[in-house]
């Protein structure tokens, strides 16, 4: 028999003078009868961890973004110091407005340009190539043997004479397509990036970026410069990701101003509305202090997680304020509506908050520091919205109280939704249908149609970049259109795979060791999307060419020893990029059209097969370098990472309910609208062009870990309502008139938290507000419309099981008012 909805009021008590201050449970007598202590406590902290945030920096690294503990990249690192450029680089390209390069004012700009970049903090100066710079040699072969110097003549003086010979040593060079464009309209500085700069820090991408912006200015910023400059490279792009965010600080105010909006909206009452949002603001300082105590910093990566903390602090301070609210309405004193409402909801929103931080926290199993770091700030950010949300908003309000007009409103408004055959009130009472097994049963199948066809569609989810240039960034960037030109006039791209052959010392003058890697150069040659190689191989041919007057029948690695010594003197003679000092490393290199997930893997898997097939204790083939190297490398990491990473967090949120609800029917209820949901947004993914990549991996887990909120307040409070004695239709009737619209509130605000990143000029940004836009709103329609459609099904018996509570709801449980 069902029980009086009154029957499950706490007793309105007007004086707080009638209250037993020693009721409820510990935690809240503690925290309660200590309320000035505790908003002391609160200040101090605010203010050191407020003080601390003067020392948060906002950067990157590139180590950060290498999968660490990956073979591959274990490979890299180690055999980094050999590799001669082979990793983090900047690719600046000046581009003559008048004509071609050969002409005096072009050359003597480029020359500043070059001098310019050479000083820069960071920079690895002997590797560092343009025309201008030593380590670039032509190499011929003469009546006296091979003969050869630097690009740039030694009497260089911006004579015609000497502009010619520059022009025939660009022939000799064969730099054409590398470092000069096939047009001879632009020549490339390649700046390769050391790991640390000259004070043991690592480089400032931001200050390099727009110290390099600085020379660009200069130089090609006027009206009658006679230059162009595009630059490229991953400092540059990361530099230019930071100045977006400068940006993007107007979207943070946008959304800020837009939740604000929501919530007066609903309750009209501008003191407990501010004091949500300072709460919400309180939980970000402390996050970001304690993040810079911890000696972490912000990236572009993270930088939008303090967003999400505040749009995630908002929406949960709504549970709370929209309780408050509505006991104040009864005729409750302030303090006792603050106890109540701590009683009723501390469970369900600590459920949900640890659910919160398990979808950050889950992110940590990635080896990748980029997205450890991003694990670590967004849990800080959650875990501390425990303490300012479920207990300092409470005691907050159990001092200023609501509006008391906000307060009879709230109250009214519930009263009539619950009898109101018409009007605004009948939308929410229309929910109460999908109980019924008429509506439950088309719904179900709908969303099981919709499921299926998801994970049909998100078969087709690829991995990594889909598209050139970086995907990061709006296809009409700066940035995109300076790599759409570098790769236009460039027979050469900045996209290289390098497979390493590592041997003993003088291992690699072995006629084995380079029939071998000519083989492996010839296997990488023939797989679409790489558009040349280069290797010792190659250079030993065509030395040994050389020696018989440039004959192309000699253009091969002899079987004679004899042959081969003096051709691998001459590389170490012209500095040759293709081994080290000691001849014990050579790397094989691959330039690749575009960085495109379907190119790196058909690479991956030709490099691979072929080390597996050739790999000896004399002669190691590892891969990878080169930046190619890592993205690949990055993206098997984010494959595997990708499922594991899922199927933790769903773990993890099913053991939170599980605990909260005591009911694997109500688990099932509260998880499958989550399922819909993460497959419905690989779906959209699909559908948008968005890989799952570094930027992206986060995205689905986020939505599962915040959007099981929505289940875990309305489900609570319906399995109240259903074991006091109510059906599942009258029990979520009650929970859709209590708690149904905050959910609803809570999606609105999330959503709306996150939809202005649609407009961010970082497109990741971007695609993360489309993707968790959509999970936020659809986790919300899926707990108030599956949810009650599954219970038809599942959570009958609950009410069969009544359990009366008598005149109110035992301390720690979970009622009405959410």
């Amino acid at each position: 028999m069902a029980v009086s909805p009154n029957k499950l009021q706490m007793p309105v008590i007007r004086d707080p003078k009638d209250f037993d201050s020693k009721s409820g449970g510990l935690l809240e007598q503690i925290i309660f009868n200590n309320r000035i202590a505790l908003i002391v406590v609160c200040a101090l902290l605010t203010a050191f961890l407020g003080f601390q945030m003067k020392d948060l920096k906002v950067g990157a690294s590139y180590d950060k973004m290498l999968p660490q503990s990956h073979p591959y990249i274990q490979n890299y690192l180690e055999n980094r110091v050999e590799l001669r450029g082979l990793g983090d680089s900047v690719r600046i390209v000046v581009e003559s407005k008048d004509g071609d390069i050969f002409n005096a004012n072009y050359l003597e700009t480029l020359a500043k340009i070059n001098d310019e970049v050479f000083l820069l903090p960071g920079v690895d100066r002997p590797w560092m190539k343009s025309i201008f710079t030593p380590v670039v040699r032509w190499t011929e072969v003469t009546e006296q043997g091979f003969d050869g110097g630097p690009v740039l003549p030694n009497d260089y003086n911006g004579s015609a004479k000497s502009i010619d010979d520059l022009r025939v040593n660009i022939a000799r060079a064969n730099v054409v397509g590398s470092l000069v464009a096939n047009d001879y309209r632009s020549s490339m500085i390649v700046v390769p990036l050391l790991p640390l700069d000259a004070d043991g820090n690592a480089v400032d991408y931001h200050e390099l970026s727009k110290k390099i912006d600085d020379i660009r200015a200069r130089y090609a910023g006027a009206e009658d410069s006679g230059v162009n400059v595009y630059v490229i490279g991953f400092a540059k792009l990361i530099g230019d990701l930071i100045s977006g965010l400068e940006k993007v600080a107007l979207f943070f105010l946008i959304a800020v101003v837009i939740a604000v909006a929501i919530i007066y909206t609903y309750t009209r009452c501008i003191r407990s509305t501010v004091l949500v949002l300072t709460c919400s603001i309180i939980a970000v300082v402390w996050q970001l202090g304690l993040v810079s105590m911890f000696g972490y910093g912000l990236d572009p990566f993270s930088m939008l997680v303090p967003f999400l903390v505040v749009a995630i602090g908002v929406s949960h301070g709504a549970q709370k304020m929209n309780g408050i609210m509505q006991d104040i309405g009864r005729g409750t004193h302030r303090l006792v509506a603050a106890r109540y409402t701590f009683r009723r909801l501390f469970l369900a929103g600590m459920t949900a908050l640890l659910a919160d931080v398990v979808g950050f926290a889950v992110l940590m199993i990635i080896d990748i520091p980029v997205i450890r770091e991003l694990a670590l700030t967004a849990s800080i950010g959650v875990g501390v919205l425990i303490f300012t949300n479920l207990i300092l908003i409470p005691v907050m309000l159990s001092f200023i109280g609501v509006s008391p007009k906000a307060a009879a409103r709230s109250l009214a408004a519930e009263q009539a939704e619950l009898s109101a055959p018409v009007g605004f009130g009948r939308v929410w009472r229309a929910l109460e249908k999908f109980t019924e097994r008429r509506w439950a049963v088309p719904t179900l199948a709908i969303a099981l149609v919709m499921g299926v066809w998801g994970f049909v569609t998100s078969l087709q989810l690829q991995i990594g970049d889909l598209d050139a240039g970086a995907p990061e960034l709006r296809a009409d960037s700066r940035y995109n259109r300076d790599n759409a030109f570098i790769t236009a006039n460039y027979g050469i791209s900045s996209d290289v795979f390098a497979v390493m052959v590592k041997t003993p010392d003088d291992g690699c003058r072995s006629y084995q060791t380079l029939t071998e890697i000519d083989l492996l150069d010839s296997k990488l040659a023939q797989v679409p999307g790489v558009q040349q190689t280069a290797s010792l191989g190659q250079t030993v041919r065509t030395y040994t060419a050389g020696m018989f007057e440039g004959n192309p029948k000699w253009a091969t690695v002899s079987d004679n020893q004899s042959l081969i010594d003096p051709q691998i003197g001459n590389a170490v003679s012209w500095n040759s990029e293709f081994l080290n000092a000691n001849c014990s490393m050579s790397p094989v290199l691959a330039y690749l059209s575009d960085h495109k997930a379907e190119t790196l893997e058909r690479v991956v898997a030709t490099a691979s097969e072929f080390a597996e097939q050739y790999s000896t204790d004399e002669r190691q083939y590892l891969l990878a370098a080169g930046n190619a190297g890592v993205d690949a490398t990055t993206n098997i990491v984010v494959k595997e990472a990708n499922r594991k990473m899922l199927l933790y967090v769903y773990a993890a949120v099913a053991l939170l309910c599980l605990i909260t609800f005591r009911n694997w029917r109500a688990v099932i209820v509260a998880l499958l609208p989550l399922v819909l949901t993460s497959v419905l947004a690989e779906a959209l993914m699909v559908h948008l062009g968005i890989g799952v990549k570094v930027a992206t991996l986060p995205v689905v887990a986020l939505g599962v870990g915040i959007g099981v909120d929505y289940a875990i307040y309305l489900l609570s409070i319906q399995l109240v309502f259903q074991r006091s004695g109510m059906s599942v239709s009258e029990a979520y009737q009650r929970a859709v008139a209590t708690t149904g619209k905050v959910v609803a509130l809570v999606g609105v605000t999330l959503a709306a938290g996150v939809v202005t990143w649609v407009w961010s000029p970082i497109k990741f940004q971007a695609d993360m507000g489309i993707l968790l836009t959509f999970m936020f709103a659809w986790n919300m329609l899926g707990a108030l419309i599956l949810v009650p459609a599954l219970s038809h099904f599942l959570l009958q018996g609950e009410s069969k099981r009544a359990r009366p509570y008598g005149n109110g709801i035992p301390a720690g449980a979970v009622g009405q008012g959410a």
